[in-house]
């Protein structure tokens, strides 16, 4: 009696707090991460369940199990891909070793959950069928791996990209629910209604346009695939507003696969080579120390400075040319020598035009780790007597492609320079919370009559300059090519022997920047490949400028025109002997079957369509194979086969 006396009242209160602590706890109901859409509407991030299936298979008793083993082997089977076989085998063994925590699938959908619950002996339940449910929320990016690192995360990992920028604000609040311990260490709400309820995260609208993501990333796949580069990246930006449409950055692993491993686009910083080549012109126009139209003597395409050669592509070099043919194709030769004679008693000049130009400051885009740009000043301990010629033609200076593309979007965009931007809302439940909005970073970073000469000269790069194999009559591009020998850091050999750093001449950077249609641009873009297989090419006009051409070309084809006149009078000779050509091409394969290897796959599509044939592709892109050879006679109704890109 005085025990129970003591245990009620003096002891009382430290066993009930004791009992609480054992078997009440207050469960975390986690919030929803807000998701991550594109421009229009696009999912690129969301948070979906994902299931766990485990086993106690001593919750069965045995009638059960012998009865029903073979039906749920069979189950799992036609769920699961592997044989009966191989799950009877695996549960009769777990049986034996009475083993209560059974692993049968891991990150298993929704769906193959509310499958699995009907199976024989699952669908009787954890008490008597033994069926463990473990339940994750994961994240999911329902394009793939198209933007993978731009669109980001944020979890072991750290966090990168979007997902990592706002990351707080995607967060959400967690709520609770308090739940007591019953049978078999189970868990139950004590209330209907959750102490506190979870507050979801905020939704993030990007830029990025879906349509131009799917072009760019397979533009620059392909082409990083074709000359076995190392890694690349490319970016398209709204003139107008700084807008990132589209950002693709792929690096290759060692089986020759590419998949966005780092965001190069933003972090990685490198001797950019001849496209740095525009600023070393603008400032002398600007300077007002040469003209576009200043005859530069490109000697026979070598010169030396301080003992250093600098060198053309071009044997036997260019001769005497226009400033604005140096720049058209690209002579090293002239525009080193431009810049030493104007700048070389006064290099702080020149680097004072960089300034001006936008081109020492980081474009502080939301997105973690932005590369530092470098110019060296004459005051500082890196700068040399070869510091202002290198420079003058893309050496010793260092910037990210999206600093770069932000300089050639000023002068596309008449000289306003603008902040890059990736995210323009932050919604919550549907409604706009926060509104981001074009910032003008400098009014003017250069005069009208210096950005005009200088639009019409990148516009000759691609008609008879450098990037004329780019050149298409239908559509208008201007831009710049750059080639730079990659700069390979001091390092020790395998005798632990230092070499000192030295530019390689097997592995090159190539690249192109450049904005369409020339008239009003829409858009500007930049387009980096490294260290391209030297013997397949490497030149920025043969490895990056392709990319830049069909980016523009399928955005130029597939954007709405707002404006279209029609006219029953006017006669197009040009699209009249298209359209013959096509019809003859009908006439001639209305039986026979025509070679479509090489085509793209939507004009393969329509002609074979048009034959009366019915048609089963995969893939995307070019045709790969065909399952009727050219030239068999078909008839119509007949089922081809198409393998694309």
């Amino acid at each position: 009696m005085v025990r129970i006396v003591k245990l009620q009242y003096v002891e009382g209160d430290k066993y009930r707090k004791l009992s609480e602590e054992k078997n009440l706890k207050n469960d975390t109901i986690f919030a929803n991460r807000g998701n991550v859409y594109a421009a229009d509407g696009n999912l690129l991030a969301t948070s979906i369940s994902k299931y766990t299936i485990r086993m106690d298979v001593m919750a069965v008793s045995s009638r059960i199990f012998e009865r029903d083993i073979s039906a749920l082997a069979k189950e799992l089977s036609g769920l699961l891909g592997k044989p009966a076989e191989y799950y009877q085998k695996r549960l009769r063994n777990a049986k034996k070793r009475k083993n209560r925590y059974l692993l049968i699938a891991r990150n298993i959908g929704y769906n193959d959950y509310a499958k699995m619950k009907t199976f024989p002996i699952f669908k009787l339940g954890v008490y008597k069928g033994g069926f463990i449910t473990e339940q994750q929320t994961v994240r999911v990016h329902p394009i793939g791996k198209i933007a993978e690192r731009t669109i980001g995360y944020d979890d072991y990992r750290g966090g990168a990209g979007i997902e990592g920028a706002f990351a707080s604000y995607m967060q959400g609040e967690n709520g609770w629910r308090l739940k007591q311990k019953i049978a078999k260490g189970q868990w139950k709400p004590i209330n209907d209604i959750n102490e506190k309820e979870p507050i979801d995260g905020r939704d993030v609208i990007t830029t990025i346009d879906v349509n131009i993501q799917d072009i760019m990333h397979h533009a620059l796949l392909q082409q990083l695939e074709k000359f076995e580069a190392e890694h690349g990246c490319a970016v398209v930006m709204e003139v107008a507003t700084g807008k990132i449409k589209a950002i693709s950055n792929l690096g290759r692993t060692s089986d020759g696969k590419y998949y966005e491993k780092r965001n190069y686009a933003v972090w990685e910083s490198h001797e950019p080579g001849s496209t740095f080549k525009l600023a070393s012109l603008m400032a002398a126009l600007e300077d007002k120390v040469a003209d576009t139209a200043t005859i530069v003597d490109c000697e026979k395409g070598k010169i030396y400075v301080n003992k250093r050669k600098v060198q053309d592509s071009k044997k036997g070099g260019y001769g005497e040319i226009s400033l604005a043919r140096v720049l058209e194709v690209s002579s090293n030769v002239g525009i080193v020598k431009t810049i030493q004679k104007h700048y070389d008693k006064n290099p702080e000049k020149f680097t004072k035009r960089m300034e001006e130009f936008g081109l020492q400051q980081q474009t502080e885009v939301k997105i973690k780790g932005e590369g530092k740009p470098i110019i060296p000043s004459p005051d500082s301990k890196t700068w040399s007597p070869i510091s202002l010629e290198w420079m003058a033609w893309g050496y010793g200076v260092s910037f990210t492609p999206l600093q770069i593309l932000a300089f050639y979007n000023a002068v596309a965009n008449d000289g306003k320079l603008v902040k890059p931007y990736f995210v323009k809302e932050l919604r919550i439940g549907g409604e706009v919370d926060k509104r981001f909005t074009t910032k003008v970073v400098k009014e003017k970073i250069a005069s009208q009559t210096t950005l005009d000469k200088v639009k019409k000269v990148l516009e000759n790069v691609v008609v008879k300059g450098t990037a004329k194999n780019i050149y298409s009559p239908n559509f208008s591009m201007a831009g710049k090519t750059g080639t730079a020998k990659k700069w390979i850091p001091r390092y020790k050999d395998a005798d632990g022997k230092v070499v000192p750093g030295y530019y390689s001449n097997s592995k090159y950077v190539a690249s192109f920047a450049g904005f369409f249609p020339v008239d009003a641009p829409k858009y500007s873009c930049i387009v980096v490949i490294h260290e391209p297989k030297k013997e397949k090419g490497y030149y920025g006009a043969v490895v990056a400028a392709p990319v830049f051409k069909e980016v523009a070309q399928k955005i130029y084809t597939t954007t709405p025109v707002n404006k279209q006149s029609v006219s029953d009078t006017l006669s197009y000779a040009r699209l009249d002997a298209d359209y013959q050509r096509y019809y003859d091409t009908m006439v001639k394969y209305k039986t026979i079957m025509p070679r479509v290897v090489g085509m793209s796959g939507m004009d393969a599509i329509s002609l074979l369509e048009n034959m009366g044939l019915k048609v089963r592709f995969s893939g995307t892109g070019k045709v790969l194979e065909q399952s009727i050879a050219n030239g068999i006679k078909v008839k119509k109704g007949t089922t081809i086969y198409l393998r694309l890109s």
